[in-house]
């Protein structure tokens, strides 16, 4: 009996130590398949965050990646001058309220108002021309914007002064600032330089009218800046177009005692009338409205 008892014995025996050493085998697994977890849970991690922050291999998104497109639509309005209705051509400012247009487009406006032709505030009494300035920095991003934009201008001008057999203009260069010993100066920005054929400014004062000579509008700008060779004929082709004047009505231009002719220019009177035709630097010139003999 005691062998069958012992080997009795022996089978619970090795059932246990089975189980124990297949036991540690399972928390083995178990421990492994832990770690699995884990490093799937971090790669998971990992990778939510860097598609949440736009990574690929741990690096940051480049500045182009984070760039945000904006359509040339959308800054229209910034860059176009509201008098031609064209992208800004040497952008310049009214210094009294700050409204930007093109070069050409606001010099030629101030020859017939003072005001600004946004707003309608008056820019200067006499010489509107003094309040503008050129503004550089956003004729740069003009060109930036608009591609082939400088390149199409330059072109332009290229052409018009070629035709005409002149001497196509530099731009300038920018003078250099010598150094000062001491406490640094300001240095002032460019001034906006009235152009030198525009020599003479002229006032224009009414004298009054004959019957007959119909309905015309007042002139509202008296204050005119010109070139030295412009006539009295274009005076009063100029005084014809803003008054509304009939055809028939006749225009006499007397400057100090003397009746004008058409064919006499702006130089020539201001040299033989002489100081007694101006005034505060200005060639005063009168001018009546009178019916035309039949």
């Amino acid at each position: 009996g005691a062998p069958s008892c012992s080997g009795s014995r022996s089978q619970p025996f090795e059932f246990e130590r089975g189980r124990s050493e297949s036991s540690g085998d399972e928390d083995d697994e178990d421990e492994d398949d832990e770690e699995e977890e884990v490093e799937e849970e971090e790669e998971e991690m990992e990778g939510n965050t860097r598609a949440r922050f736009g990574t690929v291999d741990g690096e940051l998104d480049s500045d182009d990646d984070r760039e945000r497109m904006i359509n040339l639509a959308e800054l229209t309005p910034y860059i176009l001058c509201s008098i031609c209705k064209g992208y800004l051509i040497d952008a310049t400012t009214i210094t009294e309220c700050l409204h930007t247009f093109c070069k050409s487009c606001i010099v030629r406006h101030f020859y017939y108002s003072n005001r600004c032709p946004k707003c309608n505030i008056v820019v200067h009494q006499t010489q509107p021309l003094y309040n503008i300035r050129l503004d550089r920095q956003l004729q740069d991003i003009v060109y930036k914007l608009v591609v082939n934009l400088e390149e199409r201008e330059k072109k332009q001008m290229h052409d018009f002064y070629k035709e005409r057999g002149l001497e196509v203009p530099k731009p300038a260069v920018p003078q250099p600032v010598p150094p000062s010993r001491g406490r640094p100066r300001k240095v002032l920005g460019s001034v906006f330089r009235i152009p030198p054929e525009l020599d003479i400014s002229i006032l224009l004062e009414f004298i009054g009218a004959n019957e007959g000579t119909g309905n015309f509008k007042p002139l509202e700008k008296k204050f005119v800046r010109v070139s030295g060779e412009a006539t009295i004929g274009h005076v009063e082709k100029f005084l014809r177009r803003k008054m509304d004047l009939d055809p028939a009505c006749q225009v006499d231009i007397i400057c100090g005692d003397h009746l004008l002719e058409h064919y006499q220019t702006l130089r020539e009177i201001r040299q033989v009338i002489g100081e007694s035709a101006v005034q505060d630097g200005l060639l005063v010139l009168h001018y009546g409205l009178v019916v035309s003999p039949l």
